[in-house]
């Protein structure tokens, strides 16, 4: 039996994970990303530290996002309480968690059709 979800096409469905890159609706992608719903983009931090606001306003700009799973590469770390007011002042909630996490969280989100976002750092 079949157990796998059904999910419209033009959704971005993270694949896989790992090697330095994701592959999200069968395409490769080197480096860290952000995926929505329907797109993915080039993401600039390779580590925590290198999380910025400034690196974040895709997310805030992209109408209707409400939930930002933040993939922390090998293990959850919390952003600091400066990016976490600014994301909340912009109606984003974040969620902290090692990047696997991050992706499996988003693809179920992503079934569900919740108004979900993952910045994702890369890891090997």
């Amino acid at each position: 039996m079949d157990i796998t979800p059904l999910v419209p096409e033009d959704r971005q469905v993270i694949n896989a994970y790992g090697d330095g890159g994701f592959r999200i609706a069968g395409q490769r992608w080197t480096g860290s990303v952000i995926v929505f719903p329907h797109r993915t983009i080039s993401w600039q931090p390779s580590r925590f530290v290198e999380v910025d606001a400034q690196g974040l306003e895709p997310v805030v700009q992209e109408s209707g996002v409400q939930v930002l799973l933040l993939g922390c590469g090998l293990r959850a770390e919390w952003p600091s309480k400066e990016l976490r007011g600014w994301l909340r002042e912009k109606g984003v909630v974040v969620e902290p968690m090692d990047t696997g996490a991050a992706a499996r969280t988003f693809n179920v989100m992503l079934t569900e059709d919740r108004a979900v976002a993952a910045a994702l750092l890369a890891v090997e």
